[in-house]
């Protein structure tokens, strides 16, 4: 028996599941990525992201003929000056993040990506006024309780952890402002630009002391430390892609696969220690995102539900 084929909307929305899907793999896999650039450090390795980056971006540019709408965006200083502070929340992403794979923090790291929706949640009430559900209160609180057990097991404050789920939520918050106003080519175009300054005084400062790496380990150490312009923009391109084909549900629900790769490469790759308290830990994290997964769901299917209510009443 033939089956039936598949509507235009199935066949966007299961492109949009690959290309959401492949995004986020390769976000889960980039601590791997990043340990096979040492004997460079995290400074020199988030300059040269930058730089490459920058290049990369304005390849693409040029190949898609997208440079009036570039140009246009320019001739906007407010929306030049609000990437310009998305720079700098997206700087200390990467600086702290690719500091911690190479300490030996890949699943601090993964917690950071876990507890950044709720923290996207807290954002949200803060600084747009959204009220939250009974079951959102529910998920934020028993993070908070896990963030406390981590932090006695640590003896400290799981502070990577907070400083990527902190800086990507404000840098989340930033481009929501901005909207559909910038695309993501030219988002990560104007990014990166501010950054380059910073990147230069990051090289600078590495090659008088310690020494670059780049162009004097070996021609596959180069190409790797060179390709960190295409590591940066595929996956951010793909997620882009697939955000404008995905309901707003599903997409948030694939978000989860990059740290969980994250989290599996730490422990069961790289060997990272899981005591007790930080299984505790975790366990109460994932149990926040599935509560908070189940509301999104129950709350999406409502919405529908109301949306037909008056169209089955005409």
């Amino acid at each position: 028996m033939m089956s039936s084929p598949r509507s235009p909307q199935q066949s966007t929305e299961r492109s949009g599941v690959v290309m959401a899907v492949v995004a986020y793999a390769l976000w889960g896999i980039l601590p791997l990525y990043f340990l096979l650039l040492q004997p460079a450090g995290a400074f020199e390795i988030v300059a040269l992201r930058i730089l490459f980056s920058l290049v990369f971006c304005a390849l693409i540019i040029t190949v898609t003929r997208k440079w009036p709408a570039l140009i246009a965006i320019l001739r906007q200083p407010r929306i030049v000056f609000t990437m310009g502070l998305a720079a700098v929340f997206i700087y200390v992403n990467w600086q702290v993040y690719v500091y911690a794979t190479l300490d030996g923090k890949v699943i601090e790291a993964s917690l950071g990506y876990f507890i950044n929706p709720i923290v996207t949640i807290l954002l949200g009430v803060i600084f747009l006024r959204e009220r939250l559900r009974m079951p959102q209160w529910i998920a934020v609180g028993t993070s908070v309780l896990a963030v406390v057990v981590l932090a006695v097991n640590y003896g400290a404050l799981p502070w990577v952890s907070l400083v990527l789920a902190f800086s990507f939520g404000f840098y989340g918050l930033i481009k929501k402002r901005v909207g559909p106003a910038v695309d993501a080519v030219s988002g990560l175009t104007l990014e990166t630009a501010w950054l380059v300054p910073v990147a230069l005084v990051q090289l600078a400062v590495v090659g008088t002391s310690a020494g670059l790496t780049f162009g004097t380990v070996s021609l596959a150490h180069t190409v790797l430390l060179a390709s960190t312009g295409v590591i940066t923009a595929v996956p951010l391109l793909l997620f882009a892609a697939a955000a404008r084909r995905l309901p707003l549900v599903y997409l948030g629900l694939t978000q989860y696969l990059a740290p969980v790769l994250q989290f599996i490469v730490g422990v069961f790759v790289l060997g990272e220690n899981m005591p007790p308290a930080r299984w505790i830990g975790f366990a109460l994290v994932w149990v926040a995102l599935v509560i908070l997964t189940v509301d999104v769901f129950v709350s999406a299917g409502r919405a529908g539900r109301t949306r037909r209510a008056p169209a089955q009443a005409r």
